[in-house]
């Protein structure tokens, strides 16, 4: 099955209507990483397959999964569309708890010019700000990112995990073509504010994390995690969370199993039913399960499915915060400074 090509945004960035991932290839989140050579094996056979929206940024590793991209796409840089991201820093130590947020011009473009030194590219085709930085007025931030546009270091521009008030501010100083969210079928709060602001904009969505952080996938017991797997401490994958969270997934794998998919198929394919703007960036380190991940774009569910979906995961029917440290991915909640007087 051939894979759609949708538009994000009406500026003119054209994508495979599925993305790939590529954080937990070089970046120790999910546990042991895989061989190098394996993962860019991974990332070309997804390109040849038609799933060619990559999806990386400079804290991931920190660096080395911007590296690993940069090598996967050597002879094959005409086919894939580049995403990658700044503003989330970590100290030389590792210690997450030093990391920090910037969104100052300068730091801005010397993000962009390591991202294209470590991706060994000339441009990338859509550069987010990974988080929005509360002490920089967004139309600061963006109009830095304006000028890497205009010198063709960058195509596009994105905002990843911003708040409906950003998104109109950065909005007013250049084109945003498309925002990044966590949105799945247990994680929905994005719908109230921002994917409206989105759609009046004509902004594109890509939502991470679709699966549910490989909830959806099967993974529905905390002891299935492993060790330095930072599963381990959202919420939602713990103790009473976890057992009412079960009961919901039981209930859809019934739903998944009448239309003969897997229960993280059927949960990809809501994601992508959303609507035409709508691009999710589900992550794997197995060539397996990206498959299964591609073979969601045929799955096809009617407005009954959705409501038969729906009447079992609406909004707030999964238990538990997606995060427990809202620094690292809710700041969209706030709002940069207003620009001084």
């Amino acid at each position: 099955m051939a894979v759609p090509k949708v538009k994000l945004g009406p500026q003119g960035l054209e994508v495979s209507k599925q993305g790939l991932g590529c954080m937990g290839m070089s970046h120790k989140i999910y546990g042991p990483l895989k061989p190098e050579a394996e993962m860019i094996d991974l990332i070309r056979k997804a390109v040849d397959s038609g799933v060619t929206f990559l999806d990386t940024s400079d804290v991931y590793g920190p660096h080395t999964n911007e590296v690993l991209v940069g090598k996967a796409i050597q002879g094959i840089r005409d086919k894939v569309q580049l995403a990658t991201k700044f503003g989330i820093t970590i100290p030389e130590s590792g210690k997450l708890s030093g990391m920090a947020i910037r969104g100052d011009p300068a730091y801005v473009r010397a993000a962009c010019e390591a991202s294209l030194k470590r991706l060994q590219v000339d441009y990338i085709d859509l550069y987010y700000q990974h988080r929005v930085d509360q002490s920089v007025p967004i139309e600061i931030t963006v109009g830095a990112m304006k000028e890497l546009v205009e010198e063709g270091k960058v195509k596009y521009l994105g905002l990843s995990e911003a708040s409906a008030e950003d998104i109109r501010r950065a909005h007013a100083i250049h084109p945003i073509t498309a925002v990044q969210l966590e949105w799945s079928l247990w994680t929905r709060d994005i719908e109230e504010e921002v994917v409206p602001t989105c759609r009046e904009l004509g902004i594109g969505i890509v939502p991470y994390s679709p699966l549910g952080q490989g909830f959806f996938s099967g993974k529905t017991v905390a002891e299935e995690i492993g060790d330095g797997d930072f599963r381990k401490t959202i919420p939602k994958f713990q103790g009473e969370n976890l057992e009412r969270n079960k009961v919901i997934y039981e209930k859809l794998c019934k739903i998944a199993a009448k239309k003969a998919c897997t229960p993280g198929q059927l949960a990809l394919a809501w994601v992508q039913h959303q609507g035409d703007d709508v691009v999710p960036i589900p992550g794997t380190t197995k060539l397996q399960n990206f498959e299964e991940n591609r073979a969601s774009l045929g799955v096809s569910l009617s407005k009954e499915d959705l409501e038969g979906i729906e009447s079992v995961a609406s909004p707030g029917s999964f238990q538990g915060e997606r995060v427990s440290n809202t620094f690292k991915t809710t700041t969209w909640r706030f709002s940069s400074p207003p620009l001084p007087q």
